[in-house]
């Protein structure tokens, strides 16, 4: 079988490159496309050959790739996949448009729908520096919204990393989609049932991530609290945080791995689609406080490897820390429920079956 995998582009380093790079380690033998590659940028792919889209010629497309967003969905229908008999894509936005031949399967990793097409307020808040261009941008937005729901059902087949996003794309692309939690690699967590006395965040320190209300219930309880990452709200963080909080900015691998595995607790207080963060924690044997929506459903289990509170405030994440402090927390349990779930063997175990049965007809069997 003939394979080839696609990304939407290979200019840095996130979540979505993260899991093409397990993609690629599956399948060592497949032809790697994508729109635009910088490998000083991006996931470590070796000596394989990365072919892309002319696109790549555009003096500084990687650095601003963003604004290429007109051109992505005719660049990668250009591509040639004729001869293959099987593409897994990779987007969160373009590489879903690949054209294929009707007895080949297109499987597509659908990390989100086009977040900046169907989202696209919340995508400029991140994104301040492009906000004033607002106006005009809805207006280009509008006609590739249309463009994006036609190229939403050239895939055979979605697969969706959380409830959440295969809610959004049945919703959205009116496409049904298979959850399967993308994993994490265990082998670089550390487990301890000895926990320290403090509690832990770590995140980048952007205003949805709700860090501000932590810090506040932090500032009430009087308990140790440690903040690891940095971002643009820090200074405004620490200018209302007490001294039992400390922020730490950009930590290590292995410090962050070491904090993770002795904290008490680590709190995520923001909406996210999927999120490591709460898995990795658990891999480390340290139960979860975290805000009870979107990916945190997929990956906690109430009472065993974490306790949800409901509202993204100090006041509910108050009251989350106080009854946490009643539970006799069973950290080897915690750490099993990662190896049972969220682990690379089980990730590709599940896509196995699903490639399987893309070619016999089996879908609907699959789980």
């Amino acid at each position: 079988m003939k394979i080839a995998l696609v990304h939407d582009y290979l200019t840095q380093r996130g979540g979505a490159e993260r899991v093409f790079e397990l993609l690629c380690k599956q399948f060592p033998d497949a032809d790697i496309f994508t729109s635009i590659y910088s490998p000083k940028t991006t996931i470590d792919l070796s000596d394989r050959i990365v072919y892309t889209t002319d696109l790549q010629r555009i003096p500084g497309s990687a650095k601003y790739f963003r604004l290429l967003a007109p051109l992505y969905f005719e660049a990668f229908r250009r591509l040639d996949f004729s001869s293959y008999d099987l593409i897994i894509s990779s987007t969160s936005s373009f590489a879903k448009a690949v054209r294929k031949r009707p007895e080949a399967k297109h499987i597509c990793f659908c990390h989100n729908v086009t977040r900046f097409l169907w989202d696209t307020k919340t995508y400029l808040r991140e994104y301040g520096k492009y906000r004033k261009f607002y106006p005009a941008l809805e207006k280009i937005f509008q006609y590739m919204r249309k463009i994006d729901l036609g190229f939403s059902q050239e895939p055979d087949i979605y697969i969706a990393n959380s409830t959440t996003v295969g809610d959004r794309i049945q919703r959205i692309y009116n496409r049904p989609a298979f959850v399967v939690n993308y994993p994490i690699d265990i082998s670089k967590f550390i487990f301890s049932n000895q926990k320290d006395n403090f509690f832990l965040v770590s995140s980048r320190l952007l205003s949805y991530k709700r860090v501000d209300s932590i810090v506040e219930a932090f500032n009430w309880l009087g308990l140790p609290l440690i903040i690891a990452g940095d971002g643009p709200e820090r200074q405004q963080l620490e200018a209302k945080a007490l001294s039992n909080v400390q922020f730490l900015g950009y930590v290590s691998d292995a410090e962050r791995t070491y904090l993770m595995s002795k904290a008490r607790a680590v709190i995520v207080a923001a909406l996210e689609d999927y999120g490591l963060v709460p898995i990795e924690a658990n891999a480390s044997g340290t139960p979860v406080l975290a805000f009870g929506a979107g990916g945190v459903l997929d990956s906690q289990v109430p009472g065993v490897t974490g306790l949800f509170f409901n509202r993204q405030t100090p006041d509910a994440i108050q009251s989350a820390v106080l009854n946490f402090k009643t539970i006799d927390w069973d950290y080897e349990r915690i750490r099993n429920h990662v190896l049972s779930n969220f682990t690379e063997e089980v990730f590709f175990k599940k896509v196995e079956k699903i490639v399987s049965g893309a070619f016999d007809g089996q879908q609907s069997q699959i789980f």
